[in-house]
């Protein structure tokens, strides 16, 4: 069964435009090198940890981006799994984001000034 996904330019139209909720799925390390403006940093390491914190309504679309879509498709096909139905990823992810030069911003730039 194919996994449903969406292609990069589509995500991004459907998330600049409130429709879905994304959830960047890299680590830490890879979060550093740039990130959507807004979007909810999950790294997958913590997924299966922090599952109550992805949306599960059939009503709140989500997209999972990582650096390329293999992750990203890894996870979307576990959370279906258990019963997710609003779950989908992003064709091509950041690298490709970032490749496209589309708006990107480091993290702490997401939460605020940094702790140290």
């Amino acid at each position: 069964m194919a996994l449903p996904n969406v292609s990069l330019e589509q995500a991004r139209a459907e998330y600049e435009a409130g429709k879905v909720l994304m959830i960047d799925i890299r680590e830490p390390q890879e979060h550093a090198t740039g990130v959507a403006q807004g979007v909810v940093l999950l790294p997958m390491s913590q997924v299966a940890q922090r599952v109550a914190e992805i949306p599960k309504q059939a009503d709140q679309p989500v997209l999972l981006i990582c650096n390329t879509q293999n992750r990203s498709r890894a996870v979307t096909e576990a959370l279906q799994e258990q019963g997710f139905t609003n779950i989908r990823y992003v064709n091509g992810g950041m690298s490709e984001w970032a490749k496209r030069g589309w708006p990107m911003v480091k993290p702490q730039d997401l939460v605020g000034p940094s702790k140290s």
